[in-house]
């Protein structure tokens, strides 16, 4: 069992966060994605400090989200997650975590509780599935054999959720918003040809570990 789970806590930036089998448990890599954000959110801060709702998609047990509510300067902050089991676990950390940024949890798949409400979103970020099914027979049995399957694995490739928020997201994002992913640092250059082929242009960028980890694309005014 992965240390995590058995003491039933995980360090996520300057978070303390509930961590069990009902969530992917969060990796150093995805701290860096919020960095990402934070640091191309400030460059485009509107003049009077509002930076608009953001939306964690996939949120797990609600690592990222929680981190920008902390650290950002945001309206709301929307965590979807598709998992009943999950988003009662992200209940859970928004309660003890109690940000001072709301944090709306809504249940559905991938984008598709943003739809037809009307927001727009300064941004949408995701540390999405990006195993492929071959892959995750291969993944070590601590990861294997304990961490949910539906959020490792995204179709025959890795990337059918990072294809839906590609063709999804642009409709969703104010102009000017950004799309952040992870990704898996073998696809980066699948990634931007995934992005290209649905009209964005799309950057990578490096994590910690020096491997290509985010893909980071700006809606065109």
């Amino acid at each position: 069992m992965p240390f995590a789970y058995a003491v039933g806590r995980v360090g996520f930036r300057t978070l303390d966060l509930a961590i069990d089998a009902r969530a992917l448990i969060p990796r150093p890599e995805t701290e860096g994605l919020v960095d990402l954000v934070l640091r191309e959110i400030g460059k485009r801060e509107t003049g009077n400090g509002k930076r608009g709702l953001v939306a964690d998609i996939g949120t797990g047990c609600g690592c990222i989200a929680l981190a920008l509510a902390v650290e950002g300067r945001f309206e709301k902050v929307v965590a979807v997650e598709q998992s009943p089991a999950a988003a009662a676990l992200v209940r859970e950390n928004v309660q003890h975590i109690a940000a001072a940024t709301p944090v709306e949890i809504r249940e559905g798949n991938l984008l598709a509780p943003l739809v037809d409400r009307g927001d727009r979103f300064r941004a949408i970020v995701s540390n999405p599935p990006y195993v492929s099914a071959a892959e995750y027979e291969e993944l070590d049995p601590s990861v294997r054999d304990f961490e949910p399957r539906e959020a490792l694995v995204s179709g025959a490739d890795g990337l059918d959720a990072t294809r839906a928020l590609f063709a999804g997201a642009g409709a969703l994002l104010e102009p000017g918003g950004l799309l952040a992913l992870e990704i898996d640092e073998r696809r980066a250059d699948a990634v931007r040809r995934v992005g290209q082929g649905v009209g964005w242009s799309v950057e990578i960028y490096d994590d910690v570990f020096g491997c290509p980890r985010y893909a980071l694309s700006i809606k065109e005014d």
